[in-house]
């Protein structure tokens, strides 16, 4: 078996288990008191947060540990936009935030403030003109991902962290992608992270508020944590927490060249073996693990069942293989396709021959789930100029399957009109023009999307 799907949550970091299993046995007292063992689990704890303090590039005394990268976030949003209340109530984020974020944003508007979401372009990054066009005098904070989780894309931090500086308003970064890599460039203010994204164990956040920053903390508070993340601390699973980061901060530049070289392999060889397909994300400025393709006429589920079976675990956005039917948003915010999605991301010590074994495997797997939808059905040859496909009640990728068997029915300049209320069929329709070079005429009431041949 080979797991691929790192950016979830990467297995534990061998240095992790040593170090948590040591924590066990001296890190279970309360350190907030002065016996001896309470004074030893303080010891783990100090060092602990030291340890990360130096990996994000902060003080000590600027870093607490949450319960997840999601507390993290939600912490750091509602103390940063308290703090600036008077300022105002209006919140920055990117189209393609993690759900945690854009989560508080819909939160904040539910309770009488309002949220911006910055557009991306195709390749998933915002640029920093954007978010100066965004800003506005009741603005009191702006978030950005330093790289986003499913298509691995860089964001320009340091240029939207400039842009924030000079209008006042602070700077939330989710560096839960990045963090293991290296540290987030430019002048934030608060950043989140989580320990399972790089090795550490499952349960570990950090929040990282700058000196300076206004910051209120909402709800009840206790002693813990600067009064930031209360409750009793969990000292074995943050040593654990610490020492992964250092331990892959040590091996990330040596790591990130093998990785890089391993997914730039999977990128080119895909389109190659697979036709039909749509390699997203920004070729350059992303993070060296993470690749992610979209297949046409393939149902993202079946496919991830098909990759299971044969012995590979990888993660998608495929509105095919979620509970909500909806495409991620993501993709949608991208413009890009988002059937067939998969995503590769892979952990440290991935093998050439595991990416190989990948590769072999790939191909049959997408043929074998177009040929159960019956996407290989051959066109008919009497040509109409126009046609309709009613694709109603029918998931994707179905409404772009049958628009593919039609299009050759109708001569050059003809149209097609799809009707369907799958919600992926109004990105995926589109996607599947620019790919296959037909017209995008647009969308009519019904649902109906209208593409016209011109090839």
């Amino acid at each position: 078996m080979s797991y691929f799907d790192a950016a979830s949550s990467a297995p534990l970091h061998p240095v992790a288990r040593q170090a948590l299993l040591a924590a066990l046995d001296d890190g279970w007292a309360d350190p907030a008191r002065l016996y001896r063992e309470g004074r030893k689990a303080r010891m783990l704890l100090d060092a602990g947060r030291e340890v990360a303090a130096e990996a994000v590039g902060c003080r000590p005394d600027e870093l607490v540990f949450t319960t997840s990268g999601t507390r993290a976030v939600h912490t750091g949003i509602a103390g940063a936009l308290a703090g600036r209340r008077r300022v105002g109530r209006h919140l920055i984020v990117s189209a393609v935030e993690h759900s945690s974020v854009l989560h508080s944003a819909e939160s904040l508007v539910a309770a009488g403030g309002s949220a911006t979401q910055v557009p991306v372009d195709r390749t998933g990054a915002v640029s920093a003109r954007a978010y100066g066009e965004a800003l506005r005098p009741d603005t009191a904070l702006a978030c950005l991902q330093s790289a986003n989780h499913e298509v691995g894309t860089v964001q320009p931090v340091a240029e939207v962290a400039e842009v924030c500086r000079a209008a006042g308003v602070p700077l939330l970064v989710d560096a839960a992608q990045s963090l293991g890599w290296g540290p987030v460039e430019g002048a934030w203010s608060l950043l989140t992270a989580s320990a399972h994204k790089w090795g550490g164990p499952a349960g570990v956040g950090l929040l990282a508020v700058r000196k300076g920053v206004r910051f209120a903390t909402q709800g009840p508070v206790d002693e813990r944590e600067s009064g930031r993340s209360p409750g009793f601390e969990n000292i074995p699973a943050i040593v654990a927490a610490a020492a992964a980061l250092r331990a892959v901060r040590t091996e990330a530049a040596e790591e990130a060249l093998r990785l890089r070289e391993l997914t730039e392999r999977i990128r080119a060889r895909v389109p190659q073996l697979v036709p039909d397909v749509d390699v997203v994300g920004d070729p350059v400025r992303r993070l060296p693990g993470i690749v992610t393709f979209s297949c046409l006429y393939v149902d993202g589920e079946t496919l991830l069942h098909e990759l299971d079976r044969a012995g590979f675990s990888v993660s998608s956005g495929s509105s095919c293989t979620s509970s909500t039917l909806t495409p991620s948003h993501v993709l949608k915010a991208m413009g890009v396709l988002s059937e067939g999605n998969v995503r590769v991301s892979l952990p440290n010590g991935t093998t050439e021959e595991d990416v190989e074994q990948f590769l072999a495997v790939l191909p049959g797997a997408v043929a074998g789930v177009r040929e159960k939808l019956g996407a290989t059905a051959p066109m008919a040859a009497v040509k109409e100029d126009s046609l309709v496909v009613d694709a109603l009640g029918k998931r994707c990728p179905i409404p772009v399957i049958e628009l593919a068997k039609v299009i050759g029915d109708v001569p050059i300049g003809g149209t097609v009109r799809v009707l369907s209320d799958d919600e992926a069929a109004r990105l995926d329709i589109p996607a599947w023009c620019e790919m296959r070079g037909q017209e995008y005429v647009g969308e009519e009431e019904g649902p109906a999307y209208v593409v016209r041949r011109t090839s």
